[in-house]
């Protein structure tokens, strides 16, 4: 059965990475598992034809014979249940990493998405200035213990995991605003990530869609 996964037709990061179906691309990719793209429009994600699979009008989506799913933290978690490469085998080791999983998508990136947030939808309000730092502080205060427990190590666990792949995925929405730079070894630990080579297949798909719409828009 052929895996299919949405994304923007035109990202809006203009093929960064940063849009969620770059983490179930390099899931497929981590497990070698073939797919397709079903590329939509902002508006095409608001018809009733891509709200029956994802009923609040996002990408990605994930698609598979009659298993449809959305949430990249589900599907990332159904591609390491269903395929070697994600998860470790031993029990322990494989509960450590799920744990890992919720940690980045409900502890690390929670406030790093009020950073975004802030610094792009609200920089504009009277209040932003006060605010932004406040905001910082919050994901500093994530970071630290990140940081702490990372130490030296190159993944988060012996090996890498599927905690990892989320990890750094939500860890790279910090490159931009320069605080990822204070944390010598996290920055290392996201670089790793970047360098792996299924990351690399991954982000380049990605970036091809984009690029490619922007030559089109200069046609």
């Amino acid at each position: 059965m052929t895996i299919t996964i949405t994304a923007f037709e035109r990202s809006p990061d203009g093929g960064k990475g940063l849009a969620r179906d770059t983490r179930v691309r390099w899931a497929l990719e981590e497990v070698g598992q073939p797919y397709e793209v079903r590329l939509v429009s902002f508006a095409e994600m608001k018809a009733p034809g891509h709200l029956a699979i994802h009923p609040f009008g996002q990408i990605p989506t994930y698609e598979e014979g009659s298993l449809s799913l959305f949430e990249t933290g589900s599907i990332v978690f159904h591609l390491a249940e269903q395929h070697t490469g994600l998860l470790p085998k031993d029990r322990n080791a494989r509960a450590r990493a799920i744990t890992w999983m919720f940690a980045a998508l409900n502890t690390v990136e929670p406030p790093i998405l009020e950073l975004t947030t802030a610094r792009i939808f609200e920089r504009d309000k009277p209040w932003s200035e006060e605010r932004l730092p406040l905001v910082k502080d919050r994901v500093r205060a994530r970071l630290d213990k990140l940081s702490a427990y990372l130490g030296v190590a190159d993944w988060l666990d012996d090996t890498f995991s599927a905690g990892d792949l989320l990890m750094v995925s939500v860890l790279l929405r910090l490159r931009m605003s320069g605080i990822l730079d204070e944390y010598q070894n996290l920055a290392a630990y996201v670089a790793r990530g970047e360098a792996r080579p299924a990351y690399i297949r991954a982000f380049t798909a990605q970036f091809a869609i984009n690029a490619e719409g922007v030559k089109d828009s200069q046609r």
